[in-house]
């Protein structure tokens, strides 16, 4: 993926990492992106609303999760069946809402975990449905220990006139590993329990 600007991603790339280490802001800084800066994001488990917390503190920037009309089922298994079909199908669902002022944002942190090596569906919903041209844009994504797949590709060819950042990546707990962990703790501590 082409980065473009590169006097602008270095101003804003180090205040970014900053922000996702918790770092506190300045007055100057929340001041200078107040209203210019937005972060959307899309959810899983929580660890990219984490991360949009703090970017959203770090540079004033308002917040706005991106849901499906539907909602994804809380079922672990039954939401990855589901993305699963819809990575498939390449599929862009209904969004609950849609940001009629995105015009008037100039940096826009874009969150998301990666799902099955590549990008969620609602996310995709969002690039399709939101011209992103011109606009600055510092990705944040996490994942459960298999790096970011396609989805950086699947960003750029979504929003080919964006300026875009270096993303934040982090490997988070992947709640497969956790399921599969349980399930041995199970097998081996399973005849002791007493029902």
């Amino acid at each position: 993926m082409e980065t473009k600007g590169i006097s602008r991603r270095t101003a804003l790339l180090a205040p970014l990492l900053a922000a996702a280490f918790g770092a506190a802001a300045t007055s100057a800084r929340a001041q200078q992106t107040e209203g210019r800066a937005l972060v959307a994001y899309v959810i899983r488990s929580g660890n990219a609303r984490v991360i949009a917390g703090a970017l959203s503190r770090q540079f004033n920037a308002r917040l706005f999760e991106i849901r499906t009309a539907e909602p994804y089922p809380e079922d672990y298994e039954a939401h990855v069946s589901q993305a699963r079909a819809e990575q498939d199908a390449r599929a862009t669902p209904k969004l609950a809402e849609h940001l009629e002022d995105l015009a008037r944002f100039e940096t826009v942190f874009l969150g998301s975990p990666v799902w099955d090596g590549t990008m969620p569906a609602p996310m995709r919903s969002f690039l399709t449905r939101h011209d992103l041209t011109g606009k600055t844009i510092a990705p944040f994504l996490t994942h459960g220990g298999l790096g970011t797949g396609g989805l950086l590709d699947t960003l750029a060819e979504l929003a080919p006139a964006a300026n875009f950042l270096p993303p934040f990546v982090l490997e988070c707990d992947q709640e497969r590993r956790t399921l599969d962990r349980l399930a041995d703790w199970r097998d081996h501590a399973g005849p002791q329990f007493r029902f």
